[in-house]
C-alpha cells in the first residue's frame, strides 16, 4: 500500500486509526509509533510541515504525488508533537516522545543517589518538576487551568514526593539494603497520585467535556473526569514500576562482583542506560493500558447530565466519550 499515490485513494481518512484502538496490541503499536524518541530530534519546521500536510489531507486537498507512507509519517509526527485538543505544538520536554530520554536520565540518577537526604531531595524535586510539565502538557486542554492552580499543584506534588522519600529514607535506615533502593519508586508513585489530579483539578471540579460517538458535545461530567484521571495515574505508576522495582534488584546483585566495585563511577550511567531499556517498552505499554478515547455509560453519569442526554436523544446515546489525556 505504501507506494500508492494518494490520488488513487479517494476519501483517504488520515484520522482513522492505523491499528484497532479497542485492543491492547492495537494501542501498543500506535503508542510505539508516536512515542518514538527520534522525533524529538526533528526541527520545528519539519513538524510544521507535517501538520500542514495533515491539515490539507483533512481538508481534502493532498499535494499531488504524496504517498500513503508520507501521510502516515506526517500523522505520526503530528500525533507526537501537537496537542490532540488544541492542535498547538507541545513543548519538547512535555511530549510523550521525550519520556524515554528525559525519564531515563532522571530515574537513573534517582536510583543511584538514594542514600543521602540532600541527594534524595534534589532528584525528587527534579523528577516532580519534569512530571508537572509532562502532566500540564498532556492535560485535556478543553479544561483551562490558571497559573496559580499550576503553582499549587506543583508545590503539593513536590512536597508529597519529598515527604514520602525523606520519611521512608529515614525509616529504612535499619531495613535491608534493597528496601532502601525501592524508596524512590514509593515516592514517585505517591507523588503521581497527587500531581496528576492536582494539575487537572479543573476537570474534577467542573467536569470534562463528553461527546457522543460522532463527536457531538453533550455536556461536562465530573465522574468522567475522575475515571479518566484515575486511568492516567495507573498508567504513570505502571510506566515507572518495572525499571524502579527490578533494576534495584539487578544492581544489588551486580555490586557484589569485584569488577563492579572497581567501576563505581560508572554505576550512575549504567543505571541510566538500563532504565532507558525498560522505558522504551514501558512508555508505550503503559500508555496503551486504557483507550485514549475513554467511554462511560450514560447510566453512570451525574443525574442532571444523564437526564439532559435522555431528554434530547432518548435511547440513541447509551455511551459518552472523552479524551482522558496521557
Amino acid at each position: 500500500v505504501f507506494g500508492i499515490k494518494v490520488d488513487s485513494l479517494k476519501g483517504f481518512d488520515i484520522d482513522a486509526p492505523r491499528w484497532d484502538q479497542s485492543t491492547f496490541m492495537g494501542r501498543l503499536k500506535h503508542f510505539f509509533n508516536i512515542t518514538d524518541c527520534r522525533t524529538v530530534l526533528l526541527p520545528d519546521s519539519r513538524l510544521d510541515e507535517a501538520k500542514a500536510l495533515v491539515e490539507s489531507c483533512r481538508a481534502g486537498s493532498v499535494p499531488p504525488g504524496t504517498t500513503v507512507e508520507q501521510l502516515h509519517y506526517a500523522k505520526k509526527l503530528y500525533d507526537s508533537a501537537f496537542h490532540p485538543d488544541t492542535g498547538d505544538r507541545m513543548n519538547l520536554i512535555g511530549r510523550m516522545s521525550f519520556q524515554v530520554p528525559g525519564g531515563m536520565a532522571i530515574t537513573g540518577f534517582m536510583l543511584q543517589f538514594y542514600r543521602t537526604v540532600p541527594a534524595v531531595v534534589f532528584w525528587q524535586w527534579v523528577n516532580q518538576s519534569f512530571n508537572a510539565l509532562v502532566n500540564y502538557t498532556n492535560r485535556n486542554a478543553a479544561s483551562p487551568i490558571t497559573p496559580k492552580q499550576i503553582g499549587v499543584a506543583y508545590v503539593t506534588a513536590t512536597s508529597t514526593a519529598l515527604a514520602t522519600a525523606v520519611g521512608l529514607n529515614l525509616y529504612t535506615k535499619k531495613a535491608p539494603p534493597l528496601v532502601a533502593r525501592w524508596v524512590p519508586f514509593a515516592a514517585v508513585a505517591a507523588a503521581n497520585c497527587v500531581n496528576i489530579p492536582m494539575m487537572r483539578q479543573q476537570e474534577i471540579l467542573n467536569g470534562i467535556a463528553v461527546t457522543d460517538e460522532d463527536g457531538n458535545k453533550l455536556g461536562h461530567s465530573r465522574k468522567a473526569a475522575v475515571k479518566g484521571i484515575t486511568q492516567v495515574v495507573i498508567s504513570r505508576v505502571t510506566m515507572a514500576a518495572p525499571g524502579m522495582i527490578i533494576l534495584p534488584i539487578i544492581m544489588q546483585r551486580l555490586e557484589k562482583y569485584r569488577f563492579m566495585q572497581k567501576i563505581t563511577f560508572l554505576h550512575g550511567p549504567l543505571q541510566v542506560m538500563m532504565v532507558g531499556v525498560f522505558l522504551i517498552f514501558m512508555v508505550p505499554a503503559a500508555c496503551s493500558l486504557f483507550p485514549q478515547s475513554c467511554s462511560m455509560a450514560v447510566s453512570k453519569l451525574e443525574p442532571e447530565l444523564r437526564e439532559s442526554i435522555i431528554s434530547q436523544y432518548g435511547d440513541r446515546v447509551s455511551y459518552v466519550y472523552f479524551n482522558k489525556g496521557l
